[in-house]
Order: C-alpha cells, then structure tokens, then sequence
C-alpha cells in the first residue's frame, strides 16, 4: 500500500484527485497540505480527516511513498523540489511550472532523486483515448495523416452573477486568461494525446487566434503541428464560444483521417467510431476525463515502477512548451499587424 499525500486542496483536488485516490487499490491517503486552513479543514473532513498541515515540513514528516501535487502552477516548483529532497514519486498537474526554466528544474530534482515524476494529463486514461491509442497502434484506419483535435467552449461563462445580482467578470474566466489562455491552460491536454497516439514528435507548428474579448492572450486559437513521420495535427481551443451566451453550447471532437479510414469522438451523445473500408467499428464513448484511470495507473506505477501510460515529466514540458509558444506568437504577431496601423487605419 502506497502512502500517498495531496498538496493543494482546491477544486480540481475535491472532484478529481481525492475521490480517485480514495477509491484507488494500493493507495492509501496519507495526509493533505493547503496553506488555506478553512479550505484544508473542509477538504479533510470531507474525505475521512485524514492529518493535515499547512507546513509542507511537517506534512513531508508524516513519511510518504508518492505526493499529488494540485497546488496552483506557482507553487508547482517549490513542491516538487520539496517532494524530491523527501525522495518521494510525484504526480503534478499541468503544468509543471511557470515557465520552461522552472520545468525542467523540477525535472532535473526529480532525476536527482532518483524517483518518478509524472504529468496530471488525465485525458489520455479516458476509455476513449485508450480505445484511440489502441486502434492507431493496430492501423485500424491505416497510417495517421491528420487530426483534428477540438474543444471550443465557454470556461462556465465569462460573468457570474452576485447575490445582490451584480454581474461581475468570474474569476477563474480572468485568471485562466491571465495564465495564458485556451491553449496553455487546455490544449495541452490536446498536444499531449497527438503526440502519445502518433508515437511522435513535432518538427514544426504555426498558429492563427482570434481576439473576442479583451486580453493580452488570445481566446481563441488554431494551433498546427507537422509530426516527425507527416501527419499533421490541428488543435482548435476557445474561451469564447458561447462565453457570454444565456445558453452556451460547448464542442469536444476528435478526428483522425487515415490512408485507411477515419475515427470519430464526439462527447455529444457520446459517439465514438472508426469508420474503415470494410466496416464501421462503434464502442461504447465516455466522458474525455478519467481520474480514477490516471490514479490506477500512478497505483500501478508505484507497485512495478512501470510508468505504463502515465505522462512524464518531459512530455509535460513538451506540451507546455508548444502551446506557450503559439499563444506567445500569435501576441506578437498581432502586435506586429497592430504597428503598421494608424488610428485611420491607414498603413505605415
């Protein structure tokens, strides 16, 4: 039985994390850290009190196999740098750290230490993802050529209403654009599935945005990438579709076109198929998230030294690193377009 702890209480750890690790055979919820005592307290009584600190000494002193780190990305460095001085396994969320600097410190003391580092990607322990990674494996729909990978939604709506009903900008809309945008905060989730499914590296991305409200990063981007072997891969994340819509209508589709078919998800009813010259394959769909999944297989991990399908701590830098980098290139061309402009609109 692994002894496991969880650094970061908040909403991801609530829903997600904690359930699964309660539910998890092999792992055995050990203690919890937040800095936020009322939040710690809630949290901990909520999941069988377990002990609980607000001092990242004293929670490494209790003795732990392996942390969960759901901390905000912030803090992501300092508790992996902690984790690896205690010589325990890690399972971070994404991402990693505040910049690529920062990750690959967190992942240069985890190799010091000796012991595992895994990214939170918890899309790719979906039954759906599964069911694509093994058909791609077994050329199903023949070699892979293109992927269109596509969540455009509204963060749960750019505006929230107060109890005196004022009507605010929600926080977590703001923070998240703060962050980064779609494509830093989601899409890495994307980049990492076309890049485990393909077996493959990126040689080259480009990008295209659009601004719908007004941030620095953009809400709404069109990410492409040309993978090692020729597939191409298009990743098309947005903020802003249906974000101040009373009835929003989020998309969530996957798409990959083979010399030998084509595979289809849809998370709207559900729907995943691969449709091949001789037939066409339908099996049960399933929600594009699996905590418990990712919780197993970290059990797992931990028992064998395995990592199976977990993330590494790389392919999260990775990941970051492409979406970074686009978000980043569309601010700066856009700057350039906004600079050859005057007020009239007429170009320098």
């Amino acid at each position: 039985m692994a002894r496991i702890g969880v650094i970061g209480c908040g909403v991801v750890a609530d829903y997600g994390h904690l359930p699964a690790i309660i539910d998890t055979p092999g792992l055995e919820l050990t203690a919890l850290m937040d800095p936020d005592r009322d939040r710690l307290a809630q949290v901990a009584s909520k999941f069988g009190d377990p002990p609980s600190f607000t001092n990242l000494e004293e929670f490494f002193a209790v003795g732990l196999d392996a942390v969960l780190i759901s901390s905000p990305a912030w803090a992501h460095l300092e508790n992996v740098q902690a984790a690896a001085k205690h010589r325990v396994h890690v399972l971070c969320e994404k991402p990693l750290a505040m910049t690529d600097a920062e990750a690959e410190l967190a992942i240069e003391a985890m190799e010091s230490s000796g012991k595992m580092l895994f990214t939170g990607f918890v899309y790719r322990f979906s039954p759906v993802a599964l069911q694509i990674k093994r058909w791609v494996e077994e050329g199903v729909i023949g070699d892979i050529r293109s992927l269109r990978l596509i969540y455009i939604w509204d963060l749960h709506g750019q505006y929230e209403q107060q109890i005196d009903g004022e009507w605010i900008e929600s926080p977590r809309w703001r923070g998240r654009m703060i962050e980064g945008g779609p494509m830093v905060d989601c899409g890495v989730h994307q980049i990492d599935l076309a890049r485990w499914w393909l077996g493959e590296e990126v040689e080259h991305s480009s990008v295209a945005a659009a601004w719908v409200s007004d941030y620095e990063a953009p809400d709404h981007v069109y990410l492409h990438m040309d993978h090692h072997a020729g597939a191409h891969t298009m990743v098309e994340m947005s903020f802003t579709y249906g974000h101040t819509a009373k009835e929003p209508n989020p998309h969530f589709s996957y798409h990959l076109i083979g010399t030998g078919g084509v595979i289809r998800y849809d998370r709207d009813g559900y729907i995943l198929e691969a449709r091949t010259g001789e037939k066409t394959i339908t099996v049960p769909g399933a929600s594009e998230k699996n905590f418990h999944g990712m919780h197993a297989a970290f059990s797992e991990a931990l028992r064998t030294g395995d990592p199976g399908h977990l993330p590494s701590g790389r392919d999260g830098l990775i990941a970051t690193q492409l979406a970074r980098s686009a978000t980043d290139l569309a601010i700066k061309q856009r700057a350039e377009i906004s600079s050859r402009v005057t007020v009239g609109g007429t170009r320098r």
